[in-house]
């Protein structure tokens, strides 16, 4: 069953890249006349069974910022978005980029959002059951409130994706995404001040 999942995820990422392909020059474009600097952002994530991976987004934030202010911790209405960036957030095209990672093996589709180094070295013997699987660009808690939930209630619902996965599981979960990423639900925490490194 993984072999139908890692093919799913190939064509999906092969056909997504392909149709998308204008979308991105969009992107890029309205990227680059909003603020200075690059068009994505690259930043080390950990992986299936640990493994760190280099994972790709379209930029969101004046250039440098995750060096500015607080870090890598987000604000709300934090003034390091760009207009450009807000909208992006927002509607979750700022992880198109992924697709790559999709298409090289080092994310899926669906699966656990990835995480920084350090907050994998937090994780107890059972939150650790959330690199058992490839992270992916949504994810069972994703659906189930984005930035709304809690950074331990994001984790129980991993924890119970990746002991209850199945292809079935993962069509549900890409269904019910469709909604959410239209309507851009939970986009803000309301639980204080958010990681950059997270946008599900």
């Amino acid at each position: 069953m993984r072999h139908v999942k890692r093919a799913f995820d190939l064509c999906v990422a092969l056909l997504g890249l392909a149709i998308l392909g204008p979308l991105f020059l969009v992107i890029a474009l309205a990227i680059k006349l909003d603020s200075p600097g690059p068009v994505f952002f690259h930043q080390e994530r950990i992986g299936q069974h640990g493994r760190p991976f280099r994972i790709h987004k379209f930029r969101t934030l004046v250039a440098g910022g995750e060096h500015m202010r607080a870090g890598y911790v987000l604000e709300r209405n934090d003034p390091r978005i760009t207009g450009v960036g807000a909208i992006l957030r927002r509607l979750a095209l700022d992880e198109l980029p992924q697709l790559v990672n999709v298409l090289k093996g080092e994310m899926s589709l669906v699966g656990p959002r990835p995480t920084l180094a350090y907050q994998v070295a937090r994780y107890d013997d059972s939150q650790r059951q959330r690199l058992l699987v490839k992270p992916g660009m949504i994810g069972w808690a994703w659906i189930h409130g984005r930035k709304e939930l809690t950074w331990p209630q994001r984790i129980e619902l991993d924890v119970w994706y990746v002991t209850h996965w199945s292809l079935w599981l993962d069509m549900k979960i890409l269904w019910r995404s469709i909604p959410l990423l239209l309507r851009g639900t939970g986009v803000e925490s309301p639980h204080g001040p958010d990681e950059i490194s997270r946008l599900d």
